[in-house]
């Protein structure tokens, strides 16, 4: 697939801005489990925050494939910040794009698209991770709105964002008909932080455990219809799943750099060890690897945004690029030696933040039954 001009031009200064501002700091940020807000206010004045919404809300009105582009490139600065982007532009745009309804877009979506908030997607609960369906938190209706109460877990940007996006039932009797769709700024009385995870990477990303503790919302804060949530939280899944696995090419393919610019210095027997087959060999293959994944996301993205069906291919790319990533940070760590074992070089770090790359979004095996079933 080739690249349009503007699609390479906003790659491109995505890029530098990654290599300028993320790529130096993200070791401290790793060290000082910081969330850089800063940052995120250079990636806001790129468009990153809005790549697909409408200008009319204020986004940059582009496609999947140059959402896939930006996130590839922030990720290769630093994995953390681009999951915080990456659920901000999908799910929680992606589902008020869809779903929202013009006083919701104009209230919430335009200050999503320039970067003013966050968007936080609380679906998962301390029992409840790939199967959305069994979600326990409730929203019961009121006069004037819905008293929500419940655990959610498990939550990017719980903490540092300011919009939520929240699943909870509103008819018990009716299994996945049962759940709706909330919107909830998250200073919300009731809306509680009620621990942040101690995590093995992607320190520059909070993630939470939500209590909603009688937490009270408008009723004009529902999304769509009652009944309609099991529906727009799946909806949004497709898009997500490219958004995760650029991510894991961006990290990737930073690992890989950082290893090959290692074995041309590094020396043994008298030459650069990339001379050596079996580094020279084991990098090519990561290359390959690396290369297929990137085109398994621009297809998914690209059917994506011809308006044609890619839960399978949005699948196959999660799966193929996650366990790709993980793989490619192993062989660097591999072709550092003992230099990559230590934080002196960033390989160790890009490994812990990829690692969690095959499991949100759903996890590899839930790729699979989803791929199986296309068969």
């Amino acid at each position: 697939m080739l690249l349009t001009q503007d699609q390479e031009m906003i790659r491109d200064a995505v890029r530098t801005f990654a290599q300028e501002e993320l790529w130096p700091n993200a070791p401290k940020w790793d060290r000082e489990k910081h969330f850089p807000h800063e940052a995120h206010k250079g990636l806001a004045a790129l468009g990153a925050y809005g790549i697909c919404v409408p200008e009319e809300y204020g986004g940059a009105n582009l496609d999947y494939v140059t959402l896939a582009l930006v996130l590839e490139e922030i990720a290769a600065g630093d994995g953390g910040t681009s999951t915080a982007i990456s659920v901000t532009n999908c799910p929680v745009n992606a589902i008020l794009m869809r779903y929202g309804n013009e006083s919701q877009k104009k209230k919430w979506l335009t200050r999503l698209a320039q970067g003013e908030l966050l968007g936080v997607f609380c679906l998962t609960e301390p029992h409840v991770g790939s199967d959305a369906s069994a979600i326990k938190t409730t929203a019961v209706k009121e006069a004037d709105g819905y008293v929500i109460n419940g655990v959610k877990q498990f939550i990017t940007s719980g903490k540092n964002g300011q919009l939520a996006v929240g699943i909870a039932v509103t008819d018990k009797g009716a299994g996945k008909k049962g759940l709706s769709a909330f919107l909830v700024p998250t200073d919300t009385p009731g809306y509680v932080v009620a621990r942040l995870e101690e995590k093995i990477g992607q320190h520059s990303s909070d993630t939470a455990q939500i209590n909603f503790d009688n937490c009270r919302i408008p009723a004009e804060n529902l999304i769509g219809e009652e009944g309609e949530g099991y529906k727009i939280a799946l909806s949004s899944l497709e898009g997500g799943r490219i958004g995760i696995a650029a991510q894991s090419v961006g990290m990737a393919r930073s690992a890989l750099e950082v290893a090959i610019a290692y074995a041309k210095e590094r020396e043994s027997f008298g030459t650069a060890i990339i001379n050596h087959q079996a580094v020279g060999f084991r990098l090519a293959d990561c290359a390959t690897q690396l290369e297929a994944a990137r085109q398994l996301i621009w297809h998914a993205a690209a059917l994506r945004d011809a308006g044609r069906p890619c839960l399978k291919e949005a699948a196959m790319a999660k799966l193929f690029a996650s366990e790709m990533a993980e793989k490619v940070c192993s062989a660097a760590i591999q072709t550092l030696g003992g230099y990559g074992y230590v934080n002196d070089f960033p390989v160790e770090r890009i490994w812990r933040d990829v690692r969690v790359c095959q499991i949100y979004e759903g996890t590899s095996d839930v790729q699979k039954i989803i791929i199986q079933r296309a068969l």
